[in-house]
This record gives structure tokens, sequence and C-alpha cells, in this order.
């Protein structure tokens, strides 16, 4: 009994909410000492914790306290606190501490409820005592969980806000999110500079450090993510305990301003995610007279041509020459231009062939369809496993074979693995995740009209374009082209052109540089439709 003990441990905690409501340290410190001198109990120590009651195990002065029990074990008779939520609000981890001091030979109480440590009835009655704490953490923690969903569902701002905004508290009911005119327009110049494509977000992060604005890179990834700057606001997953459904996570309309157009932001994922190719990188800007220098090369010794201004009558000219020797070749690069178009115009498709190509495409996704579907068939019959599983799980809680809590847990992950065989099955439902037809037009039309890019297109679109047409190096000697390989499909496309021309290989003209190659499988027509 309580009466009995002589040395003692006693222990104060509150949360930061209860401190703040004045449920206070200090109180159950001063009311304990008084219990204990009003009954001659001496106090070995005293540990005073601001910590949640939910969190047991992970409190650092319960864990101080237990290595000071230990290390003076016969000589502490008890544990002593104000109320038993002080102690704990669950019971599971109550149970096992208490267990762990009993065979220390200490027991625990509380001085406004105190309890017969070794009576039958003890495990009934701390079970009402902190049973009831535990369960009002759970209420409270249900209704924190509601409110936080409900308000994001509303497009409310529930956390700290991003970088650019600032958290406006008018009291605790009443908060809001307003924009940041100070940081704002340096994350506004940022996503347009990432959106370009043209430097890896990581340089432009290093950029913005040297101007001062601080933020290490994972924050900076984060930021660059982040659907906040669109006026968007996440909806994590939420189990919908009343009405048994997982509600997954979304995004909603915020009530916040966005700073970031949506046109922008989505371009900044594609350079994220790798599906914007960057232009090529040269170790020079692009010269729009000069577009074929690094992709020519010289008759005579086969070095890379260069290029460079020259003034002479009437104003500068630009020329292509040998980068080794200068007097191997020079020519002026407006004609070597038109010369270049001139002979992508006669690298012309055969209609036939290209028809074929459809019909192959085509007789591939009908056969895709069919794997579809089976696909489909598959996910359907993995959804009636489910549904079994969740039957089982009705029929054992109603008989009383698992608890509620187990229920729960069980119940969320057969919903959550449901939704996602849903979720894959209308992915492989969807008939636009596989059209390349698009694409497909696209690049017919891009090998059909390779000389009208060649001379009017964006100066690195011609490059991009030289550089998947030509694998290797162009020779020029002032007056015709020739290369050793071409691109493997456009190979096999005017190959096929010259026989159904009734040409034979190596007698046209302007193809002959073609006529020796070795046709081979690829997709790069699809690659070019990317451009």
């Amino acid at each position: 009994m309580i009466d009995k003990y002589i040395n003692v441990v006693i222990y104060c905690r509150v949360s930061s909410d209860e401190q703040a409501k004045g449920t206070s340290l200090d109180f159950q410190e001063n009311m304990l000492r008084e219990y204990c001198k009003r009954n001659g109990y001496n106090i070995m120590e005293c540990y005073r914790e601001d910590f949640s009651g939910k969190t047991f195990s992970k409190r650092p002065k319960i864990k101080n306290m237990m290595n000071f029990l230990k290390s003076h074990r016969n000589e502490v008779d008890a544990i002593l606190f104000y109320t038993w939520d002080r102690y704990s609000r669950n019971l599971e981890y109550a149970l096992t501490n208490i267990r762990q001091l009993k065979k220390l030979e200490i027991e625990v109480n509380s001085i406004v409820n105190p309890l017969d440590n070794n009576s039958s009835d003890f495990p009934t009655m701390l079970g009402i005592y902190i049973g009831n704490a535990e369960a009002e953490v759970n209420k409270i923690s249900d209704r924190t969980r509601n409110g936080i969903h409900e308000s994001a569902e509303q497009g409310k701002c529930t956390n700290k806000a991003p970088r650019g905004y600032k958290n406006i508290f008018i009291d605790k009911e009443n908060k809001y999110v307003i924009v940041d005119e100070k940081v704002a327009p340096i994350i506004v110049k940022i996503f347009a500079q990432v959106a370009k494509g043209t430097e890896s977000p990581s340089y432009i992060r290093k950029q913005f450090e040297r101007k001062g604005f601080k933020i290490n890179k994972n924050s900076f990834m984060s930021m660059l993510r982040n659907h906040f700057y669109i006026g968007e606001i996440f909806v994590k997953d939420f189990y919908d305990k009343a009405n048994k459904r997982l509600i997954l996570a979304h995004y909603v309309d915020g009530n916040h301003d966005a700073i970031i157009d949506t046109e922008t932001f989505y371009k900044v994922q594609e350079v994220i995610d790798g599906k914007k190719k960057s232009l090529p990188k040269l170790s020079k800007k692009i010269h729009p007279d000069l577009f074929l220098r690094k992709h020519l090369a010289c008759p005579v010794c086969g070095t890379s041509l260069t290029g460079a201004p020259s003034k002479g009558n009437g104003g500068v000219y630009y020329y292509y020459n040998c980068s080794k020797v200068g007097k191997h070749f020079r020519c002026r690069a407006d004609k070597a231009n038109e010369e270049f178009a001139k002979y992508t115009a006669t690298l012309k498709p055969n209609k036939t062939v290209l028809d074929l190509y459809k019909k192959v495409l085509s007789d591939l996704k009908n056969e895709q369809s069919i794997d579809t579907q089976k696909g489909v068939n598959n996910f359907l019959l993995e959804i009636e496993k489910v549904n079994s599983k969740i039957d089982t799980l009705d029929d054992k809680y109603l008989l009383n074979e698992i608890d509620k809590p187990m229920y729960d847990r069980l119940l969320y992950r057969c919903i959550k693995e449901k939704q996602e065989l849903e979720k894959k099955i209308d992915f492989m439902k969807t008939p636009n995740h596989t059209n390349i037809e698009p694409k497909l037009d696209y690049s017919i039309h891009l090998i059909s009209n390779m000389d009208s890019y060649i001379r009017d297109a964006k100066v690195e679109v011609k490059c991009k374009l030289i550089s998947s047409m030509f694998p290797q190096k162009i020779v020029f000697d002032g007056k015709s082209h020739r290369t050793n390989e071409l691109n493997s499909v456009l190979e096999l496309i005017y190959q096929q052109t010259n026989e159904l021309q009734g040409k034979k290989n190596g007698k046209d003209s302007n193809n002959s540089s073609f006529s020796h190659f070795v046709p081979r499988a690829g997709g790069e027509i699809v690659k070019l439709g990317t451009l």
C-alpha cells in the first residue's frame, strides 16, 4: 500500500499544450513534495518532463528515471505522480513499464487516485484511469486529423507556407497565407529559368545562391515540385473511419494566390523528369550562319570544319574552313548551307514504304490491345481476391477474432491495394498513353521536308536535326556532300525508295553514298518526332 513507502522518486509531466493551459510542472511538483512531506517519504529524485503522454517509450526523462532505478535497486520503494494520466496515456506501455518495475520491487502510484499494486483489481482500475485518458487522446487525435483533412479539402494551408509566402495568424481559428513580396519575385525568376531547359536546376540554384538566395539542394528540388506555387493544395491519403473508405491523395484549388503560371510549372516538371530534351551543348554559342560547324568534315584531311567572319566588299561574310590547315578548304558559309539544304531535299521517303510502316504499327497496336485486355482481366481477378480478404476480415471482426485497431489496419491495406489495382486498370484502358499516330505523322512530315527545316528552323533545332540524321561527320568539298552513315531508319526508308523507283544500288548520283548500307532495326523515326 501507499503508506508503506520510505524512499520515493517523483515524476511530473505536461505536454506543451497543457503547460500553456496552466497545468504546470511547478504545480505538480509542489503537490507531490507537500504530499511526501506530510507522509514522511524521502524524495530521492525528481524528474520533470514536457512531452506527449502517448509516446511513453520515447520520453527521455522516463529513460533517465529507469536508469536511475536500476542503478539504485533495493533503495527505491515507489514512483509517485500527481494523476495516472501524468504517468501514461497508453495502457499497453504502462503495463509493460509496471511489469519492469515490479521486477525491481518498485511500485507506481498516483497521489490523487492511489491503487493497490498487489490487488487483483489493479489491472481493471488501471485500465479505467489510463484507458479513459487514452480514449480521450484518440478522440483528440481523430478530431485533429479530421480537422486537418477538412481544412485541406477546403483549400487551406494546414502547415507552414513555403518560400515566397507568409503565414498570417489572427487567432487560432483564423489564419491565412499571403504572398511574400520580397521572396516571391525570386521564385518566379527561378521557375522561368529552369523552364527554359538550357541549364541544369543545380547550376541555377548555385547562380541564385551567389546572389544571396540561400537554399540547399533537396529544398530547391522540393520547391520546384511544389504545386502550392500554382495555387493548389496537396491533400494526403485519408482513411474515413466512419464510412470505411480510403480517400487517395489529391490536389485541390487553394485559397492562396498562385505566383507561377501552370504552363511554366509543368515545363519545369518536364525538365526535372528529363522529358524535355536539352538542346545541343556546344562550347561556343551556335552562330546562325555557321550552324554546320562541327557537323562538316574537311574533304582533304577529315578534320572538323570551323567558321569565322571575314570582311569584304559590301560587309562581313562568314566562311567555313579546315580547323587543322586553313589552306585545305575554305568556302562561303551561305553557299555551303544552301547546298546542304538542297542535299537534304533529295532525301525524300517513299510513300509506299511509310504506308507499310503505318500498317505494321497498326497491327502491333491491335496485338497490344489484346494483351491489354488480358492484363485487365488479371487485375480484375486480383481485385476479386482483395474483396474476398475484406469479407474474411469482416467475419473475423464480427466473431471477435481480431480487435478494432487490427481490423482498421488490415482493412486500410486491403482498400489501398484494391484502389491501386483499379488505377492500373484505368491506365491500361486509357487509349492515349500508347497513341503514337500524332508522333508518326509529325515524323513523316519532318523527314519529308528536311530542306525547309534546314533553311527556316531555329538554329538549335537545325543542329539537333542534323545530329539525329547523321551520326558521323558529313564531308563537303564545296559542291557535294557525302557521309559514311545515316540514321538507321532513314537509311532503310531511302534505300527502299531507290528500289521502288527501279534504281540499282550505287547508280543514283543523289543517293550513291547510301548504297552500301545495311539497314538496322530501330525506333529513330519516333525519336525524330520528339523535336
